[in-house]
């Protein structure tokens, strides 16, 4: 379970497991960990893939295209894009309650999920 905040100045993703928050993660212009910040594209080398844009996490948490809008499908209630490479093989859907990427090749999941959707 986590939180996402987001402000003009960065995006805080709060990681809780058994209501004890486990990892906070911060991003502006860099992105922090609790082992301290590094690049965008450093944090992908480390903890995603480092063939994604810089931008991919960020991107993702806000629900905004990946890949500049690369084979970019709008749906009735969002959009959605599969993107395949020598590198990557991502599925994305973006709707106004769910986010869903997953990168089968790299075994990466996000789903993030409005709580409070009525």
């Amino acid at each position: 379970m986590g939180f996402v905040r987001n402000s003009d100045k960065s995006i805080e993703l709060e990681l809780f497991v058994a209501g004890k928050s486990v990892q906070k993660i911060t991003i502006n212009h860099l992105i922090c960990v609790d082992d301290g910040c590094m690049s965008k594209s450093g944090f992908n080398g480390d903890y995603l893939n480092k063939y994604y844009p810089d931008d991919i996490l960020q991107n993702i948490l806000l629900g905004d295209v990946l890949y500049d809008g690369i084979a970019l499908v709008k749906t009735a209630d969002g959009f959605e894009q599969q993107i395949k490479d020598a590198h990557v093989e991502i599925a994305y859907k973006v709707t106004p309650h769910v986010i869903e990427f997953k990168d089968k090749k790299n075994k990466i999941i996000f789903v993030i999920k409005d709580t409070e959707q009525r």
